[in-house]
């Protein structure tokens, strides 16, 4: 997967972009081999000030074949943000993979269990 980190006033280090790569490429696994090669992840690296103190804000848009995942979140710490976008992306992955994976292959398993085993009990 293709993943693209940008910042809005904000200048993310070599540490911070190599943090994001590695939680972001994790998230490969949940998306299907034939949608990896042409997904990819927009990632923006924010620097919210406010009156009450500076947040940093996390917004990750993860493009597939035939959808697109969005995840966001702000707390006073960079890497807290991107753990956290990464968990939402991770259970709307999961569900976006479980909605797509055909489910059938296990009655298949299941029938020729039975089968051989009444053969079995026959003879």
């Amino acid at each position: 997967m293709h993943i693209d980190i940008t910042g809005v006033r904000y200048a993310p280090d070599a540490l911070t972009k190599k943090y994001v790569m590695k939680k972001i490429s994790s998230l490969d696994r949940y998306i299907g081999r034939h949608a990896r090669k042409t997904a990819y992840a927009e990632v923006k690296l924010k620097e919210v000030n406010r009156a009450y103190g500076n947040k940093y804000e996390c917004d990750v848009i993860l493009h597939l074949p035939d959808t697109t995942i969005n995840a966001r979140d702000s707390t006073i710490n960079m890497l807290a943000a991107v753990d956290i976008v990464e968990e939402k992306l991770r259970t709307q992955l999961k569900k976006y993979h479980d909605e797509r994976t055909d489910h059938r292959g296990h009655h298949g398993l299941v029938a020729r269990f039975k089968h051989r085993l009444r053969r079995s009990s026959m003879g």
